[in-house]
């Protein structure tokens, strides 16, 4: 499922807007809607199984979230340049996805988020018999280091009342990338959580959650100091962050 906004004054550029755990199209209303005022074609993405509470989830792998994505692109018109946007956990989805549609995407934005390394999955912990990863408590989400700072209690009340399981199978299966042109996809990670010296630190220390920036040909650091959550708690200045990367 997706919601696609376009702008009558378009530019040339589909911004394709990717959802973290728990989250479907609705968590980019605020940054959409801004990003068609600035004159760009959006679609905002809701991944398989995150559309509905009620939804199977059982069945669902992490290769039906990455062809979610490559349909998108496979969608858009060849006239327009794609930027694909990933924020925390749809970041090796959307990483994933570059290794098969690498020659269609002009850059790929990380929020608060990154690409995996081959062979790697984000949650290889979970039992198979996990079907799917409920929304935990605010304060487990923050011992995690998922940041809440900038949400406030109607935020955090939305989030929690339209919050969906998150399918487990995507989390726990391992990426199978093969081919190196994916590299020379333009990246900007949009660092929120973290400043942008620590990520890169732990890109060139090989940290297993920032490494694989180390291989991409070009990247491009935005610090935009807030929570997890950016498109809540900054949704003008993430457009705005995106805006530049996606004219760039």
């Amino acid at each position: 499922m997706t919601q696609t906004s376009e702008a009558h004054d378009s530019t040339d550029t589909h911004i394709i807007l990717a959802p973290g755990f728990w989250l479907g199209a609705w968590a980019w209303e605020a940054v959409a809607s801004d990003l068609v005022r600035r004159g760009h074609h959006v679609t905002a993405v809701t991944l398989p199984g995150l559309g509905s509470a009620d939804s199977d989830r059982a069945g669902i792998r992490l290769d039906d979230h990455i062809s979610a994505i490559g349909d998108v692109v496979a969608n858009t018109p060849s006239s327009e340049r794609i930027v694909l946007v990933a924020h925390s956990g749809a970041g090796p989805v959307a990483y994933a996805a570059s290794d098969r549609v690498h020659g269609r995407l002009a850059r790929i934005v990380y929020v608060d988020s990154g690409p995996l390394q081959n062979g790697t999955a984000l949650r290889e912990d979970l039992d198979p018999s996990v079907a799917e990863i409920p929304l935990p408590s605010w304060s487990e989400l923050e011992a995690d280091g998922s940041s809440l700072d900038g949400l406030d209690d109607v935020m955090l009340e939305t989030f929690r009342n339209r919050a969906v399981p998150e399918p487990a199978g995507p989390a726990r299966d391992r990426l199978e990338l093969r081919d190196s042109g994916r590299l020379d996809v333009p990246t900007t990670v949009i660092c929120t959580s973290f400043p942008s010296e620590v990520i890169q630190q732990m890109a060139g220390a090989g940290h297993p959650m920032a490494a694989e920036l180390a291989q991409i040909a070009k990247v491009e650091y935005v610090d935009l100091p807030t929570g997890h959550w950016p498109m809540w708690s900054r949704p003008a200045d993430l457009a705005t962050a995106i805006d530049a990367a996606a004219r760039d």
